[in-house]
């Protein structure tokens, strides 16, 4: 281990992908895995107490997480560099992320070497995004959601995987009032007239591929 070390916080709240990706960085001599968290609120308070070079962020994880994760890292350390790892169908998440403050955005299927190489990019100061998310957002720029806030973004991505307003309200910590305030104004925005509507909107725009 060199003592020029990048240091990086790992979020990721499965195990098995987690350890996975502990052991790519292992074998690597200036990449250093220096704290694990299992959720968002686990990153926030190691990010909070240690000193990381960059934290790497599973973009679905319990409790806080997505962008609110990614703006308050940056709130609290606005020096940390964040790269967030999505599954493949999240890449509508790409552009709201680096709007968010996130340094990079790689999907899970990339190989081993893009995740070193853009960790190492990232931490030299630069902005990586895998090539299959740049192509979505090119794809996304003109969609009608793009004009939804991430709040009422992240209401339309949850609505649309069938949960219900009391549901989502409990998962992001939102009244029920609020999320069908959110409902109604994604609905409008989009110029969609039911949930149902609403759901066949995300799979055309693979939301939620």
């Amino acid at each position: 281990m060199s003592l020029g070390a990048i240091r990086v916080l790992l979020a990721e709240d499965h195990k098995i992908v987690r350890d996975g990706l502990k052991g790519i960085l292992a074998a690597t001599s200036d990449i250093k895995v220096a704290g694990e968290a299992a959720n968002g609120d686990e990153a926030l308070a190691l990010a909070k107490k240690n000193d990381y070079d960059i934290a790497m962020l599973d973009m679905s994880m319990p409790g806080l997480a997505g962008i609110d994760l990614i703006k308050r890292l940056k709130a609290e350390k606005p020096a940390l560099r964040l790269l967030v790892l999505s599954m493949h169908g999240e890449q509508q998440y790409a552009a709201r992320a680096l709007k968010a403050g996130a340094s990079g955005y790689l999907t899970k299927d990339s190989a081993a070497e893009q995740l070193v190489g853009a960790i190492r990019k990232i931490a030299a100061g630069g902005v990586h995004i895998s090539e299959s998310a740049a192509a979505s957002l090119v794809a996304a720029q003109q969609a009608p959601h793009q004009a939804l806030s991430d709040r009422e973004f992240e209401v339309l991505r949850l609505l649309a995987t069938g949960l219900s307003p009391t549901e989502i309200g409990e998962r992001l910590h939102l009244s029920v009032k609020t999320v069908s305030t959110h409902k109604s104004n994604v609905l409008a925005k989009l110029g969609l007239g039911s949930t149902a509507e609403l759901v066949r909107y995300a799979l055309e725009h693979k939301i939620l591929e």
